[in-house]
């Protein structure tokens, strides 16, 4: 892709995934790459907070996003450390005020994500007073471009599947590639790296492999950012959640393909479908196989 991502899979690490041998349909040897995936236990200071599967790749910001999605650390609360031990698999966040979530653990919320997603009860809360800006726009061209550069990005995805991306993008440009088995991890971990950076997320869109659940929702909307596309397609609970928060919600989008369910008032058509191509049929097999 002609993009230069600020973060961007690693697909050849040799930590994220390994090849295991085994037979195919016929009965003849095989070997094929296999996503890793190891716990990793989360401290808000002194307070275990929760364990986690990932890939075990940016630890620092997979942190900082969970807290600050599930509306345990604000915008305004300064970071004094992030303390990761690989040995132990322990990773601890240490703030300059001090915090207390033993009740807030007590009210929990099972989401629809892989891996078990779970959110805390006053998320839902503070989601009902987000606003998004209303000004934000996509065109198509660049909802074309997104998918097209995002899609032939090396990554794990298309190395060995069973995995999810996150991609934070801008206009056509895609700026922070984040992968995970769950797709939750994924999208903590941009939400880690907004965080740490201050940024902007006004005009900024978010691309995700994984389906449009109410997680996937909330979780946008947390981040203050306005759109949302995914390869994949959508849950009822999803929709009427991103209608209820002003988010622009499109999914489906594969080639020349996509379909809008919300926020439609943002999408600028700027570009002829018919002069877009089909989606390479390897990334239609990787998405029917694992979204």
């Amino acid at each position: 892709m002609a993009d230069k991502l600020i973060i961007a899979p690693d697909p050849e690490d040799p930590a994220l995934s390994t090849a295991i041998a085994g037979i195919d349909q016929t009965g003849a040897p095989v070997t094929t790459d296999v996503i890793t995936e190891r716990p990793l236990t989360l401290f808000l200071n002194s307070q275990e907070i929760v364990t986690m599967m990932t890939i075990g790749d940016h630890p620092d910001l997979l942190a900082v996003g969970y807290l600050v999605n599930q509306n345990m650390l604000s915008r305004d609360d300064v970071i004094t450390a992030i303390e990761h031990d690989e040995d132990i698999d322990v990773v601890v966040v240490r703030t300059e005020r001090e915090t207390n979530y033993e009740e807030k653990l007590k009210k929990k919320v099972r989401t629809s994500g892989c891996a078990q997603g779970t959110v805390f009860g006053d998320v839902i809360d503070t989601f009902e007073k987000v606003k998004l800006p209303a000004g934000a726009r996509l065109k198509t061209s660049w909802l074309y471009a997104l998918t097209r550069k995002i899609n032939t990005q090396p990554s794990l995805y298309l190395k060995a599947g069973a995995i999810h991306g996150c991609v934070l993008c801008e206009e056509d440009h895609p700026l922070i590639y984040m992968e995970d088995v769950g797709r939750h991890n994924a999208v903590d971990k941009v939400a880690g790296w907004m965080m740490l950076n201050k940024t902007d997320p006004s005009g900024k869109i978010f691309y995700t492999t994984g389906r449009l659940t109410s997680e996937m929702v909330i979780k946008t909307v947390m981040m203050g950012i306005p759109i949302l596309i995914s390869r994949s397609g959508f849950t009822a609970w999803g929709v009427e959640l991103a209608r209820q928060a002003g988010l622009t919600l499109i999914g489906r989008a594969r080639g020349k393909r996509f379909v809008a369910l919300s926020g439609t008032e943002r999408i600028v058509f700027d570009s002829d479908p018919e002069a877009e191509g089909e989606e390479d049929p390897r990334h239609r097999r990787k998405a029917s196989a694992d979204d």
